[in-house]
């Protein structure tokens, strides 16, 4: 569903789930009563806009500041791969070298994911749970476009992931894991 020109976006079931895990998390860590987490969740789920989802929203901490992680290297390999925990937002930068990351087995809690690039020369090469859905929306390239194929055959239906950032010099090819 494509939005009106100049309207805004859509609310999608995205954002309603992650809207839904902070109101869990918020009633969880003591920051709103029971019977507002339940008029919260009802005003989340017949949300119609944006500014109605937010409204649902207001006045809850902001996102744990732990689900950020980053991870750099001026030269080298970058590379995660097996059972790794996958922040809400993972930053990867780099100025030479190759970077890696496998989220075939990745423990991932979130149902949206967002990794920021800023990578100078070399290859990056990300593989993504066979269920995934992957927007490269926000990704500027400066040399060659990414390499990725939307898997054909079965529904999405597990976390989004964003990628978004800079690339230099170099080639991101992103994969869907086979099993």
């Amino acid at each position: 569903m494509t939005p009106l020109l100049g309207g805004p976006p859509p609310i999608t079931e995205v954002d309603r789930e992650t809207a839904v895990q902070r109101l869990q998390e918020a009633y969880t860590e003591g920051h709103i009563s029971h019977e507002e987490m339940v008029e919260r969740l009802h005003q989340a789920l017949t949300a119609r806009t944006h500014r109605d989802l937010a409204s649902a929203l207001a006045s809850l901490p902001e996102p744990n500041a732990g689900t950020t992680s980053t991870i750099a290297a001026v030269s080298g390999r970058i590379h995660r791969r097996g059972a790794w925990r996958v922040p809400r937002i993972l930053k990867v930068e780099s100025a030479l070298g190759r970077v890696r990351l496998d989220l075939s087995r990745a423990v991932i809690d979130h149902p949206v994911v967002d990794i920021e690039l800023h990578l100078g020369t070399g290859r990056a090469r990300i593989t993504v749970p066979r269920d995934a859905i992957v927007d490269l929306e926000d990704l500027r390239t400066g040399w060659k476009d990414p390499l990725y194929k939307t898997r054909r055959g079965s529904r999405p239906r597990g976390p989004t992931i964003r990628i978004s950032g800079v690339m230099g010099l170099g080639r991101l090819t992103i994969r869907h894991a086979r099993r």
